[in-house]
């Protein structure tokens, strides 16, 4: 029985970390940079530029409403997204973020694994899952997070944009193709390792907390058997509609991964290998049975 979960810590506040609390945690960084970035004090010793803040939050106000806009396309969204993934890009570049502080920011930081996080993690380790990890925020960032939580397993992948330090361990750029809310798919192309590790597991567990995550599957040419399972944690009742018109699965300001690990536990019984030997039924089925979906 072959299976791999394809998961996305994006949106909000990061599909596998607490919605609360957000305003100026890390974790708001690992995902869109959407933060009042108090951190980055974190990252300089000097006091954060102020020009700064108020540029993020600028680029915040202006983008993010596009973002989560349910009239408009995921094409009509897509340039908006490039614009502002760019600029803020450059204004972490103006920064000059060091590398060794990394490290200390996240430590420092308020930011949070849902809870349930470790069950979650530690199951896929044990039974040997690959974990793909999509984020169009900072690899660095998260991943730093991943291992200060003693979940950073070596069957985790991470697809996110990561930093280029110079020889200083100044942040200098960003490396290869800009990842974003919109091209989940496009980044999972451009990761040929990664993909390897998948041939022969047709099966996909996706979560994802906006709509453009719903593609993540898509860079994967095995991928059969798709549930897919969103956690919306902002504007709900204005979104509400367009997620369940998406989604398998839709959880609404649900901070932990009770629900993931439930379907974790269901798919790696020994019933469940059991019924899947003996029936023509698959695994997606029994799974939404097993929800009373």
């Amino acid at each position: 029985f072959s299976f791999f979960i394809m998961h996305f810590m994006a949106g909000a506040t990061c599909t596998p970390d607490k919605v609360e609390p957000k305003s100026s945690s890390l974790s708001f960084l690992c995902t869109k940079l959407h933060s009042d970035f108090d951190h980055f004090k974190m990252y300089n010793k000097d006091q954060v530029n102020v020009s700064f803040l108020l540029q993020m939050k600028e680029l915040l106000n202006k983008y993010y409403p596009i973002e989560i806009d349910a009239s408009l396309s995921p094409e009509e969204k897509l340039p908006y997204m490039v614009e502002w993934w760019t600029k803020v890009h450059e204004l972490l570049i103006e920064q000059r973020i060091r590398k060794d502080m990394l490290g200390v920011a996240v430590r420092a930081s308020c930011a949070m694994l849902r809870d349930g996080y470790r069950v979650f993690f530690d199951c896929l380790a044990e039974h040997q899952v690959p974990l793909l990890i999509f984020s169009a925020g900072v690899g660095d960032v998260l991943e730093e997070v991943i291992r200060q939580n003693d979940v950073f397993h070596p069957n985790v992948r991470i697809i996110s944009n990561y930093m280029d330090f110079d020889h200083t361990g100044v942040l200098k750029a960003f490396k290869g193709q800009l990842i974003h809310s919109y091209n989940k798919k496009d980044g999972a192309l451009s990761h040929a390792t990664a993909l390897r590790e998948l041939h022969g597991r047709p099966n996909v567990l996706l979560l994802g907390d906006s709509l453009g995550d719903l593609s993540m599957a898509d860079g994967v040419g095995e991928a059969q058997n798709v549930l897919t399972v969103g956690f919306l944690n902002d504007q709900v009742e204005e979104r509400k509609e367009s997620y369940v018109n998406s989604y398998d699965v839709v959880l609404l300001k649900d901070e932990t991964m009770d629900v993931p690990n439930a379907i974790l536990r269901y798919i790696v019984s020994p019933q469940m290998n059991l019924r899947l030997q003996g029936s023509g039924t698959c695994w997606y089925s029994m799974v939404m049975l097993s929800l009373g979906l």
